[in-house]
C-alpha cells in the first residue's frame, strides 16, 4: 500500500506525539512492503527522524504549525488545512492515516482514512479540556467530520473503545484499537549515581524518597487533588517524601490548570516539599522514575495512561485512576484509586512509602506487566486496520 499519514502531530510533547512517533518506527518496519508519505510542516519536519527506504517526506507550509493551533483554544485556518488537502490530493494514496484526530484535516473524500481517538475526555469533561463554548465548537466539529471521513476509527485500549463507542455514537465494528507500550529507552536505571545525580538536579537532596506525576498540568488529571494528598501524607510523617511534578508547565497549547496546582500548595504549606521540575528528556525521566516510589496518575480519565506504563517499565510501581485501562494493564503493579477519592489516594501513598516488601513486589510485577506491551503489535493492529479501510 501506499499510506499518507499526518505526521503534522509528531512535533507534539505531549502522547499524542509520542503515540504517533513510536508507532510510525514500528511501522514502516512492520510494513516494510509498503510506502509512507508522511507529510509534516516545518516544525514536525526538524524533528522527523525516521531514516528508512519506505519512507517519504512531503512538506507543506503551514502560518501555524498544527500541533499549536490545534491547542485547546486554537483554531486552525482555513488556508493551512487547505494546503495540507492539496499536498495530499496530489499524491495517488490507497489510504490516509491520522495518528490523532487533534490534528485532523479533511482529505479528499474518495480516499478512505483510518483516524486515531486516544479517548473520549474532551467530550465527557468539556469543562475540564476545553476552555470556551468556541473551542468545544470546533471540537465538536472536527471529530464528527473525522469520524465521517473514516470507515475504520483506531483507539489505544478496549477501555478507550467502550468509551468512545458510548460517547461518540461510533458501532464497535468500525473500532479497532492499538494498544501502547512504553518506548525502549524506559528501563530500570543501572546505576544509583545516576539516579542521585538526575535527583539532585531535580531539587532532591540526597536519603531523600519522593513520589513523582508526569504529564500536562490539565484540570481534568487533578494534580492539585495530588498535592493534597501528598501534604496529608506528609503531615503524618517524620521524614516526609517530596513530590515530582514533571511536564511542561509553561508553554502547554492545551487547557491548564496550573494556577490551581499552585494554590493548592500554597494552602497545604508544601512549597519546600513539591518540585517543579520541566519537561526532561527521555533519559534523565527514566533514571527519576527508577528511583521514585511509585509514580501517581489519579486523572478523572485516561484512554491509556502512557506514564503509568512508562514507570512501570523502569520497574516504579503506579497509583493509577481506575477510569483508564490500567487497573486490567498493570494488574498487581500497584494500587487503583476512584477519581477525586483523596482519602483512598493518601492511603495507597502511604502503603507504597512505608511497606518495602510490598513495593517491591509490585516493581517486580511491574516491570512483567510493561514487557507484555509492544509498539510492533500497536503496528500490527494498526496496518490490519489501514487494509481493511481500503
Amino acid at each position: 500500500m501506499r499510506i499518507g499519514v499526518d505526521a503534522t502531530c509528531c512535533a507534539n510533547t505531549r502522547g499524542y506525539g509520542r503515540f504517533a512517533r513510536e508507532l510510525l518506527r514500528a511501522l514502516v518496519v512492520e510494513g516494510s512492503g509498503d510506502e509512507f508519505v508522511c507529510f509534516v510542516d516545518d516544525r514536525a519536519a526538524g524533528q522527523f527522524d525516521l531514516p528508512a527506504p519506505n519512507v517519504r517526506l512531503v512538506r507543506v507550509a503551514q502560518s501555524v504549525a498544527p500541533t499549536e493551533a490545534a491547542s485547546a483554544d486554537g483554531s486552525r485556518s482555513l488556508r493551512d488545512m487547505w494546503r495540507l488537502m492539496r499536498a495530499v490530493a496530489r499524491e495517488p494514496l490507497d489510504v490516509f492515516f491520522f495518528p490523532t484526530v487533534y490534528t485532523y484535516f479533511p482529505v479528499p473524500p474518495s480516499l478512505p482514512a483510518v483516524v486515531t481517538v486516544h479517548d473520549a475526555i474532551a467530550d465527557r469533561f468539556p469543562a475540564l479540556t476545553l476552555p470556551s463554548a468556541r473551542a468545544r465548537l470546533f471540537w465538536r466539529l472536527k471529530v464528527r467530520m473525522a469520524l465521517a471521513q473514516s470507515p475504520i476509527v483506531l483507539t489505544v485500549s478496549d477501555y478507550a473503545a467502550r468509551d468512545v463507542s458510548r460517547t461518540l455514537g461510533v458501532a464497535p465494528d468500525r473500532l479497532r484499537v492499538a494498544v501502547e507500550a512504553a518506548a525502549p529507552v524506559y528501563r530500570p536505571s543501572e546505576s544509583a549515581e545516576a539516579i542521585a545525580s538526575v535527583a539532585s538536579r531535580a531539587g532532591v537532596a540526597d536519603g531523600k524518597r519522593w513520589f513523582i506525576y508526569v504529564g500536562g498540568f490539565n484540570p481534568h488529571k487533578h494534580v492539585d487533588l495530588l498535592v493534597r494528598a501528598h501534604a496529608e501524607l506528609a503531615r503524618d510523617s517524620t521524614d516526609p517524601p517530596l513530590l515530582l511534578l514533571v511536564g511542561d508547565a509553561t508553554s502547554d497549547p492545551f487547557h491548564g490548570a496550573r494556577a490551581q496546582i499552585h494554590a493548592a500548595i500554597a494552602a497545604c504549606g508544601t512549597e519546600s516539599l513539591v518540585r517543579w521540575t520541566g519537561f526532561l528528556s527521555d533519559e534523565d525521566l527514566r533514571h527519576l522514575l527508577s528511583g521514585a516510589v511509585a509514580l501517581v496518575l489519579a486523572s478523572e480519565c485516561e484512554g491509556f495512561g502512557l506514564p503509568a506504563v512508562e514507570a512501570a517499565a523502569c520497574g516504579t510501581p503506579v497509583i493509577a485512576t481506575t477510569e483508564s485501562p490500567l487497573p486490567e494493564l498493570l494488574k498487581g503493579a500497584g494500587f487503583f484509586v476512584a477519581p477525586r477519592d483523596v482519602t483512598a489516594l493518601v492511603a495507597a501513598m502511604r502503603r507504597l512509602d512505608t511497606d518495602r516488601d510490598a513495593r517491591d513486589g509490585m516493581a517486580r510485577c511491574a516491570k512483567v506487566r510493561a514487557a507484555a506491551l509492544s509498539w510492533p503489535r500497536a503496528a500490527r493492529s494498526t496496518l490490519a486496520a489501514l487494509r481493511e479501510a481500503t
